[in-house]
This record gives structure tokens, sequence and C-alpha cells, in this order.
């Protein structure tokens, strides 16, 4: 359970406080209201862009690194498809001068053609070291256009290209930070060895000043239910060929999403689950395989993702893979099994509160989908999914006609490669 209270400043600026005074530290995270999904879709990768030009000064502090640093701090950001999240920690006793800083580049982050063109060198870099130049790095490039037609999800995180970034002028970027980037579009959480008492104080000493801004209405399209498989192919320079099934599911907060993540979990997490049981250990198709969920505020995606052993096509690799899919459109899981990946579940919510920053992230991620408190009820919720539940979802999840698939092949033969990790899109 992790206890904390609530206020908001006149401004609009929503706050948390968590209470922890077993530890010296003292956390500050401030979630703003906007990720690449309410980007322009001519203009793409702009909340990202941001991230890098928040840590490049402000009008009255240069340099946002060094203050911190002199005072024992360190601080970092991400930014995913619905929210960008800047977050530092340090001691207790310094907490002020986070507070300075945060406040005043919220206030006035400095627009210079100078740290623009240096922001935008990085992220295009980025863009080509870990999207374009990587093996399988424009897998999201491809199947994030294939599964959604009409959301914003379409595009990636980093954008839909790199002329994106690379032609960005000082005015687009300057409305990009009108729009989102005030008080009444961010969350602040304020954790450990600290006092409600204090922390409002504080917070109204620096950020109460600042103008509100006009609230963020989101009004995007949704996606249509999908009716028909969606089918791509990929022949590139990579060690393996590679199989990758994405199917919508529920969002973060709606009905149905628990019993879509236990469904991934009992496919795809770790080795005792029904994939690497069957096609790893059993049936040797894979040199690694996983299904997880994108856990995405509004309607996302399970994926299902694996790197095929040389001398297995991907065509009987994925038939292995539909008939795993199949069998469990067709039965309830035993008890027992589904049980199983719920203690798992269970345990990755304990362990996610270990962590003093890690509770001030989930309290704004939790009052972002409308409740601060929903991070203590995702026990409740895990533990609330029954046999029924699951094959409902996976009856309504895997439907073949819910299905985008891409092939990956290897344009080459080259040695089997050590498992690797689930397919995860990049944030930073």
């Amino acid at each position: 359970m992790i206890h904390f209270e609530e206020f908001t400043l006149e401004n609009g600026l929503r706050c948390i406080v968590h209470e922890d005074h077993s530890t010296p530290m003292a956390v500050l995270n401030v979630l703003y209201n906007v990720g690449s999904r309410d980007e322009d879709p001519a203009h793409t990768g702009f909340a990202h862009l941001f991230e890098h030009l928040m840590f490049s000064g402000s009008v009255n502090i240069p340099s946002y690194d060094e203050p911190l640093q002199l005072v024992g701090g360190e601080n970092n950001a991400f930014t995913s498809p619905d929210i960008t999240n800047y977050y530092l920690t340090l001691p207790a006793a310094n907490l002020e001068t986070g507070f300075w800083l945060e406040s005043d580049r919220m206030l006035n982050l400095a627009f210079s053609e100078n740290g623009l063109e240096v922001q935008r060198k990085v992220v295009v870099e980025e863009f080509k070291q870990n999207y374009l130049n990587q093996p399988y790095g424009d897998v999201w490039l491809k199947l994030r256009p294939l599964a959604y037609q009409h959301h914003p999800y379409q595009w990636a995180t980093i954008g839909k290209e790199v002329s994106h970034i690379e032609d960005a002028t000082m005015q687009q970027v300057r409305d990009f930070f009108a729009k989102h980037y005030s008080p009444s579009n961010a969350i602040l959480v304020v954790a450990g060895d600290v006092t409600v008492a204090e922390a409002q104080r504080l917070a109204e000493k620096w950020f109460g000043p600042i103008s509100g801004g006009t609230r963020y209405e989101r009004q995007l399209p949704r996606e249509p239910r999908q009716t028909e498989a969606r089918h791509l192919e990929v022949t590139a320079e990579v060690p393996l060929s590679a199989l990758y099934k994405v199917y919508h599911i529920p969002g973060r907060a709606e009905e149905g999403y628990y019993a879509a993540d236990l469904l991934s979990d009992l496919l795809g997490r770790g080795k005792s689950s029904r994939l690497y049981q069957q096609l790893v250990k059993e049936t040797p198709l894979f040199n690694s395989i996983s299904a997880s969920v994108m856990g995405s505020f509004e309607p996302g995606l399970l994926v299902v993702s694996g790197k095929l052993n040389n001398g297995v096509t991907i065509e009987e690799a994925d038939a292995a893979v539909e008939a795993v899919l199949a069998e469990l459109r067709a039965t309830e899981v035993p008890t027992a099994e589904l049980e199983k990946v719920k203690n798992q579940a269970e345990a990755s919510i304990v362990f996610s509160e270990i962590e003093l920053l890690n509770r001030a992230m989930n309290l704004a991620f939790s009052k972002l989908l409308g409740n601060a408190d929903l991070v203590n009820q995702e026990s409740a919720k895990v533990q609330a999914v029954t046999p029924t539940h699951v094959l409902a979802a996976a009856q309504e999840v895997l439907r073949p006609d819910n299905c985008s698939t891409l092939f990956y092949r290897a344009a080459s033969a080259a040695t089997t490669l050590p498992a690797e990790p689930e397919l995860v899109e990049l944030a930073n």
C-alpha cells in the first residue's frame, strides 16, 4: 500500500505527496500529459525531441545538470506514446534545489537555434543508430503502421521518419511547448523524507506563480475494430529470421486489460510459459520467444515475438505459434497455471514498490489515468481474473482477424545466437 496525499494549485498543477521517512532521499517527478500520440502526423518525434530540449537549459539556469550534481542529485527522463516523464533524486535536505530547477524550465525554457540544432543532431543520431542501423531496429517503424490505421499509435516514439526532426523549425518547437508544457498539463509527485506541509509550501513557492496555461483536451481518433488479418514481409541482413505478431487489446484502465495481460504471461513470460515450453524446449523451432502487452493508456497491443533457429522456415514457425494460440482460445487454462502467472504479476507489483522512484512514477501514472489510488488497486484487479476471463480474452484478442503479422526474413544464414530479451520499444 502506497500512502499519499493530494492537492491542486490554483494554476491547475496536480500535486501528490508520498511521505517515506525511512530514507534520507527525496524524489521529484514531473509527468507531462504529452506523448507521441499527441503529435501532428506531419511533424512526429516532437515529444521525444522535447525530452532532450528540456535538459538544454532554461533562461535563468543555463546548465540544468550542474546545480543538481552540486547538491548530490541525479536525473533522467523518458518519452512514450502516452507521456513524457522527468524525474530527479537528491538528498531530502536539498529538495528545494529540485523545485527550483523543475519550475524554472517549466516557466522559462531557453529556446535558441544553437540548442535546437544540438539536440536535433542527438535525436537524429539516435534514430539512425537505434532504429535504422541496428538489426531488427526498424521493427516498430513497420509494426505500428501495420497494426494502427487511424490512431496516432501508428508511429513510434522516435517519429515516423528522420526528416520530421531534421526539418523542425523554431516556431514549431515553441508552439509545441506552449501547448503541452504548463502546470495544467502536468502532475508533480514529491516522495521521500518530506512532509506534506513542506511539499505544499515549496510547490506554492516555486510552481504557484507560473501561469496555468490551457488544459490539453485530447481528442484522438479511435482505432476501429480490426476485422481482417494483416501481413507484412521484410528481408534484411539480420542474424536470424524473426516472427512478430501483434493483437489489439483494451487500454490500460479499461475492462479486460488485466485478463489480456495475464494471457500474455501465460503465453510467453519466462521459461515456464506455453510458447517457450512447446516451441523452444519441446520442439526447438525458436531460439527465443516471448509475449507481453504494451500497457498503453489507450487500446494497445499484445505482442508475440521470437527469433527462429537456423533451418526453420517462418511459415513453419508461424503455424506452430498459431496452434498454441488456438489451444488457448479453445479451453480454459487450469487454475493452477493461472495462479502461477498471477503470483508472478503480484511479485512484480510488490518489487516495483520497493524503490522510492518507482512509487513516485506509479502514483503519477495512476493520477493521469484518473485516480492516483489505482496504484493500490492493481493487485486486487490481477487476483480477480479467473480462467473464464482469460478464455474470453483469448477468444476476443487472439482472433486471427485481429492479428498483424510481420515476417522478418534473414537475407543469409548465420550462427544461432543466445536467447534475446522480449521486444521492447525504445523510449529514451
